[in-house]
């Protein structure tokens, strides 16, 4: 038997075992009462994930929604590890900053 002969039948055997294992985990029926889903039960009753999903489900017209956009905002706050909210105010301009003259080498 030739090298190339063999490496297709090793490879045909390989991918056999492959699509036999993916087939049997497809239709495995696990019990899933671990202690992952109280969890993701626990999660979903949150007030503030219920709020959330619900400025989810408006899209669009969330955007004029003030109590999605504060919500959004104190997500944010919450993800980025914020203490204090935002001081900027949503109406004042976003102006970029002009680089410092004093810096050696910054012009």
């Amino acid at each position: 038997m030739d090298g190339k002969a063999l490496v297709r039948i090793t490879a045909a055997i390989f991918v056999g075992i492959a699509v036999t294992v993916t087939a049997v985990e497809m239709t495995r029926k696990e019990d899933r009462s671990g202690s992952a889903v109280p969890e993701v039960a626990e999660m979903s009753r949150s007030p503030r994930r219920e709020s959330l999903r619900h400025c989810q489900v408006v899209g669009e017209a969330a955007l004029r929604d003030s109590d999605c956009l504060r919500l959004w905002a104190e997500q944010r706050d919450r993800f980025l590890g914020s203490k204090a909210p935002f001081a900027r105010s949503a109406s004042e301009p976003i102006t970029p900053q002009s680089p410092d003259s004093t810096v050696p080498g910054v012009r």
